[in-house]
């Protein structure tokens, strides 16, 4: 996951943030509670690109260990 996967995930999060203060304020109770499902999404998909980033780091450490001549 890159940086184009935590873009995607802020801009849900903001958009998100909007449509929930929109609906408040417009007493729009199906606005608001979209807002806060885009929020919830972006969080999910930012925890999903974080973990890829971690997974992918020690799938690299691991593969430069054994390329010294085994594993340390």
């Amino acid at each position: 996951m890159g940086i184009g996967d935590k873009f995607d995930a802020a801009k849900d999060k903001v958009t998100g943030k909007v449509n929930e203060a929109v609906g408040d304020a417009t007493d729009d109770k199906s606005r608001e509670m979209k807002g806060k499902a885009q929020q919830v999404e972006g969080e999910a998909k930012d925890k999903l690109a974080d973990a890829k980033a971690h997974l992918n780091e020690d799938a690299d450490r691991a593969t430069d260990d054994t390329e010294g001549g085994g594993l340390r």
